[in-house]
């Protein structure tokens, strides 16, 4: 034994922390339009580079190019541009809520706005979403009033989920947004279930698993691409790369090994790999595994490339592990930005109706958050006997013994 050395363990280090410049030199970024579009009844093991590759439309002139370049209706981008707008209005005043001290816990979903609401326009009518904490833009995308919204963060007297839920984890079952789990990995799963019980009652709704890099290490994940691999229902599983979890970057969860999209191979399941700030790649993939999907040809797994700009939380202080100015230098820009750019070169937008937007925006959410605020803020507003109803059919006598103490 005396021939050996110590043995060692790698722990993947990222390329920048507090106080060192950004660095993003690792992440090869293919020129827009390079990806081929295959048909949707391809063979998984025909497309593998685009799990490797990213899927990418428009260019650094603002101009969509290549196979993915598809004739989008002006309205559906005009509805995307102000949604992503909207999105962020509404989590700077969420955040700013928390920091007044009238709601526990906020989370932003900064620079990653193109994913979920592009997806959602994809979708249809039935289609049923596994969400994380992070896709705000599914439900503002649709149009889902604020002011429940707000009532649900703000934990108050009109808080559709009667406060049992964390701030930010919705369940809007009429609007295809199933009820967040705090506890991560577990939705991706459970969409795998939903979407093998559409197929087993004969419907034509799929359903849309979403998890983000950090929490593809988890156990559910490895799990929801077995049974999707073995009974191939109709579902899209998504993994959101946003490069950071809590406070860890993407290595540690196997990020540095191989892209994230490349694991489904494993389990002979379809992967591509999006920029996931570039809205037009983002619809046009979205439409593609949605359509393989509906038409029974089984999951597609796609790996979303983006950047978390905000803190993780409202608990969190990203300055503590990665540097300062990181977000500023994304390589794939502002996916706000990128669309608006888009919409101007094709004489749709301009910047005079972007500010008009934003101001209509921010209007907007500050008088929902005023008429939300009416009915009470977090402490204030709701009943103690909330927490009793509505959990067992028959209450058990130990409960019903509480509540009489309680007074309530």
């Amino acid at each position: 034994m005396a021939d050996y050395k110590p043995l060692q363990f790698h722990v993947p280090e990222p390329t920048g922390r507090p106080g060192d410049e950004p660095d993003f030199t690792g992440i090869e970024i293919p020129a827009a339009g390079s990806a081929p579009r295959p048909p949707i009844d391809v063979d998984p093991s025909e497309i593998k580079e685009l799990a490797r590759t990213m899927i990418r439309v428009l260019n650094t002139d603002g101009v969509a190019v290549g196979p993915w370049a598809e004739d989008i209706p002006e309205d559906v981008l005009m509805h995307g541009l102000r949604s992503m707008i909207r999105t962020r209005a509404f989590d700077e005043r969420m955040m700013t809520l928390q920091r007044q001290g009238k709601t526990s816990f906020y989370m932003k979903c900064t620079g990653e706005e193109a994913i979920a609401i592009a997806f959602q326009q994809a979708l249809s009518k039935g289609d049923m979403h596994f969400p994380t904490y992070r896709q705000q833009g599914i439900l503002l995308a649709q149009d889902y009033p604020l002011v429940d919204m707000i009532n649900q963060i703000l934990s108050n007297a009109k808080d559709p989920l009667k406060g049992r839920q964390l701030p930010i984890l919705y369940s809007v079952r009429d609007y295809g947004f199933f009820t967040v789990s705090g506890n991560l990995g577990t939705q991706f799963v459970q969409a795998v279930g939903w979407a093998m019980a559409s197929a087993i009652k004969g419907d034509t709704n799929i359903a849309a698993a979403w998890i983000g890099d950090g929490s593809t290490a988890e156990s559910d994940f490895h799990a929801a691409l077995v049974n999707a691999s073995v009974y191939q229902p109709p579902v899209v599983l998504n993994v959101v790369n946003n490069q950071w979890a809590i406070s860890s970057f993407q290595g540690i969860a196997g990020g540095n090994s191989a892209t994230f999209a490349e694991r489904a191979h494993g389990y002979g399941i379809p992967a591509l790999r999006v920029d996931g700030n570039d809205y037009l790649a983002v619809y046009a993939v979205s439409r593609w595994a949605i359509e393989r999907a509906r038409r029974g040809y089984g999951p597609t797994l796609i790996e979303w490339v983006t950047y978390r700009v905000a803190p993780h939380s409202t608990s969190d202080d990203p300055s503590k592990y990665r540097p300062r100015e990181e977000s500023n230098a994304w390589p794939l820009g502002d996916p706000i930005l990128r669309l608006k750019n888009y919409l101007i070169g094709r004489g749709h937008w301009s910047d005079e109706r972007q500010t008009q937007a934003e101001t209509e925006f921010d209007e907007e959410v500050r008088t929902a958050t005023k008429e939300a605020e009416s009915h009470g803020t977090m402490g204030s507003g709701s009943s103690p006997k909330e927490m009793f109803e509505c959990v067992f059919k028959e209450m058990p006598p130990h409960l019903r013994e509480q509540r009489q103490k309680m007074g309530v």
